[in-house]
């Protein structure tokens, strides 16, 4: 039985999966299994997939009717024997040294549920601004420290990218049908459970950017559905018994965390600015302040809404000047 069970879902990828394949056999750590899940393609990718498979006893090959990648993944899942779960997506490419370096990071450290690696994202011409800021913050979220910090901030994984604890996936509940990302959501339940995280501090994964991307085409993944998200998981943890918030930021990202929260059944006690062209005003109901006037109001707790991570470590440190501790006091969101 192989180590490492590898889970690719396919859907109409026949143009990329040969290439994603390539990079799985190419791998220096030769324990593994690969389980392509042809989710109701009509482009030929089974057909790949199936020769592929016949070349190569490692390959599995699972059909099944168009149920999207959660239902990809199940099946996957279902046909796989590892006791270590590893992702990736027909349309990407693993370094040769990805499953190497990640299945002994989990051995080196048995704390460990799950682990991501740092990523490069391809085609580089014309990657959009948002993509490329993305990659710098994922590459700047590597040690387990780092990403609880950042846990409600954005998701601290590219799936495609991770490999993580059999028994860690099962104990969590799995993949399951959310209205937001479902790999979020599973990362969410699986720090519920009391998981701890961590990346190789290495690219090991070659994240293809395309306008047809799941982030890009479905409101599973819109910035809503995530608000939506962590503010479920907020409820669950740092907002648990609580009824009023405090939110920093009376600008766009505020305003639009303060509707999503007051929708949830929250209420937003006060803005936190430092334009000084809005404190002293009204939004939304509340009023705003300034940063020093914060220091009257210790008892809500206070999310901070700001999407700039150098903004953001400004922010943190004014806060710790002040007193404020994170996880405790506040929360940076975004």
């Amino acid at each position: 039985m192989p180590r490492v069970s590898v889970l690719l879902p396919a859907y109409n990828a026949r143009a990329s999966l040969y290439g994603a394949i390539a990079t799985i056999q190419r791998q220096t750590y030769q324990d593994w299994e690969l389980v392509v899940c042809d989710d109701g393609s009509a482009d030929g990718t089974a057909e790949l997939a199936e020769r592929l498979a016949a070349e190569d006893a490692r390959i599995r090959l699972v059909c099944t009717e168009h149920r999207g990648i959660v239902g990809a993944l199940d099946a996957a899942i279902n046909a796989s024997s590892g006791e270590i779960i590893a992702r990736m997506d027909a349309d990407d490419l693993a370094h040769p040294s990805r499953l190497q370096r990640q299945v002994q990071m989990l051995d080196e450290h048995p704390d460990l549920w799950l682990v991501g690696s740092l990523v490069r994202c391809f085609p580089r011409k014309d990657l959009p601004e948002g993509m490329a800021r993305y990659q710098e913050w994922l590459n700047s979220v590597v040690t387990p420290e780092e990403i609880e910090r950042d846990f409600f901030v954005e998701s601290p994984f590219a799936h495609p990218s991770v490999a993580m604890w059999r028994w860690a996936l099962e104990r969590s509940g799995g993949y399951q049908q959310v209205p937001w990302a479902e790999d979020y959501d599973l990362w969410m339940r699986m720090r519920l459970a009391g998981a701890r995280f961590a990346k190789v501090p290495h690219v090991l994964l070659y994240w293809r950017d395309h306008p047809l991307r799941l982030s890009r085409t479905q409101r599973e993944y819109s910035m809503k559905a995530f608000r939506a998200l962590k503010i479920h998981y907020l409820r669950k943890g740092f907002l648990k018994d609580v009824q009023h918030v405090q939110v920093w930021s009376a600008g766009h990202s505020g305003r639009n965390w303060a509707r999503d929260l007051r929708s949830a059944g929250f209420r937003v006690t006060r803005f936190i600015d430092i334009d000084p062209a809005k404190i002293g005003t009204v939004v939304l109901g509340a009023p705003v302040i300034s940063v020093e006037d914060l220091l009257q109001h210790r008892g809500d707790p206070l999310l901070v809404c700001i999407g700039v991570r150098g903004v953001r470590a400004l922010t943190r440190a004014r806060l710790a000047a002040m007193g404020w501790v994170e996880g405790r006091d506040y929360l940076c969101v975004a």
